[in-house]
């Protein structure tokens, strides 16, 4: 019986641990997407215990917690941290065969070099022994990041935002690049008028450009775009439920756009009409930077209404979707492919009988002019685990080139997140070394390793351009 966790985890052959411990385990990382506050990373925040850092914010562990019994207080409510973390250390042993076992653990032994089980008869231990060792110069935010050896940082940020932090962070010198991603989500949630119209005021004031009228919206969205660019940023994101494409004409929009800024109701198409105005053009002010976009579609938000007016959004109350995706993806793709202004596009996707649609819908519109220019991204949400991770893998390898696909990222809140580049790696070499002892790959380590390298590194280093 192999020993719980140790040096060779989840490598199961002789090909996959030299694939690690050779191409995968030392290279930096590039965490692309995530939601890190820039705010800590720019004031090198020391958490006070490992409740701060670990459990607030994390609605993978409150939905564990809930599903434990754990009552909401110890969740997101004012329960004291230590209380807190109690709760998360007597929900762990239940997490067997979840993600959260293994990450748990890893985050333990890599940040902390805690080698024991988390649970009831461990956690005073753990909790104080972790609240002395972050108190120190040495976990500091700058210095976790350095610790697993982090290259980039992509953070994600609203058009409206000051990126006062990113400025600090790259004026102290901070050799670790933290960088903007535009998310311009709020620029057309139209659902809710009297929310959109403060929007665009604010969006107004951080422009120094009325919004009155649709060209004025594109035209502050561009300012704050060129801002962003100018403060470093290289992607933008978009969170949908799914794809939507709808025929409209500018002039309809303008009259759309009118309706919305005298606090008018709107119909179903003409939202429809309207976001889809947006994200085409907001994908050509990407394409005319270089700038990647990426959508990140199928998830049902927000579910559990009496709990989202309880404590908000982004508690752990969000599931898989089941949606229509391929005619409205491949609408859209299409016409900014037709015009020439398709930027380098990532699609993830939470439902995963979605896999096989998205690789292939994005493959359609590669073009020859950047290698792996249509990317079908990794695990996210709900299938950043292994069976997930595996999924997605074959799904590309079967149906375009895993060769070229640009890895993992944490899309994480947390400064504890990164060894889940560690399991991604391991994963992703175990499926390699596998295939290689059955014979399916060429018994070529430098060939594979290279690859393996490619990955968990320098793809995305050049496909972004960092």
């Amino acid at each position: 019986m192999k020993p719980f966790m140790d040096e060779d985890f989840l490598l199961e052959t002789k090909s996959a641990r030299e694939l690690y411990h050779s191409f995968a385990s030392e290279v930096p990382i590039i965490d692309y997407h995530c939601h890190l506050n820039p705010e800590d990373i720019a004031n090198d925040r020391k958490f006070n215990n490992i409740s701060e850092i670990w459990l607030a914010g994390d609605h993978y562990k409150w939905r564990a917690m809930r599903a434990n019994g754990i009552n909401e207080k110890y969740c997101t409510g004012d329960a004291p941290d230590r209380d807190k973390f109690m709760k998360w250390a007597e929900t762990v042993p239940a997490t067997l065969r979840n993600p959260l076992y293994h990450w748990t653990h890893m985050e333990l032994r890599r940040y902390f070099g805690i080698q024991e089980l988390l649970g009831l008869d461990t956690a005073e231990m753990i909790y104080d022994k972790t609240a002395k060792m972050l108190q120190e110069d040495e976990f500091s935010v700058r210095n976790l990041l350095r610790k697993m050896n982090v290259e980039v940082v992509c953070t994600t940020d609203d058009p409206v935002d000051s990126l006062e932090h990113h400025r600090k962070i790259s004026e102290d010198g901070f050799e670790i690049k933290v960088l903007p991603t535009w998310r311009p989500d709020k620029a057309m949630a139209v659902d809710d008028i009297a929310t959109y119209i403060s929007y665009l005021d604010q969006l107004a004031e951080a422009a120094s450009h009325p919004v009155n009228h649709f060209m004025d919206l594109l035209e502050a969205l561009m300012k704050r775009h060129d801002y962003f660019g100018s403060m470093g940023c290289r992607l933008s994101d978009h969170g949908l439920e799914h794809f939507i494409y709808e025929e409209y004409t500018h002039e309809e929009i303008e009259e759309i756009f009118a309706k919305i800024r005298t606090k008018k109701e709107i119909t179903q198409t003409e939202k429809t009409k309207f976001r889809t105005a947006m994200l085409v053009e907001l994908a050509v002010m990407d394409h005319d930077k270089g700038w990647t976009q990426q959508f990140h579609v199928g998830a049902i938000r927000n579910n559990n209404s009496r709990m989202f007016h309880q404590v908000g959004p982004d508690s752990g109350f969000d599931s898989i979707g089941d949606f229509p995706m391929a005619r409205a993806m491949s609408r859209f793709f299409a016409r900014l492919d037709h015009l020439g202004q398709l930027a380098k596009t990532i699609v993830y996707n939470l439902n995963p009988s979605d896999n096989e649609v998205m690789v292939t819908m994005a493959c359609n519109f590669n073009d020859g002019t950047v290698p792996g220019k249509m990317q079908f991204g990794s695990g996210w949400w709900f299938l950043d685990q292994k069976k997930g991770m595996e999924a997605q893998l074959d799904s590309l390898s079967q149906l375009g080139l895993l060769s070229r696909f640009i890895g993992m990222l944490t899309d994480s809140r947390s400064f504890l997140s990164f060894p889940r580049h560690e399991y991604f790696r391991r994963i992703l070499c175990n499926l390699l070394g596998r295939d290689m002892e059955n014979g399916e790959l060429p018994n070529d380590m430098e060939m594979v390793g290279t690859m393996v390298h490619d990955i968990c590194y320098r793809n995305a280093k050049q496909y972004f351009g960092f």
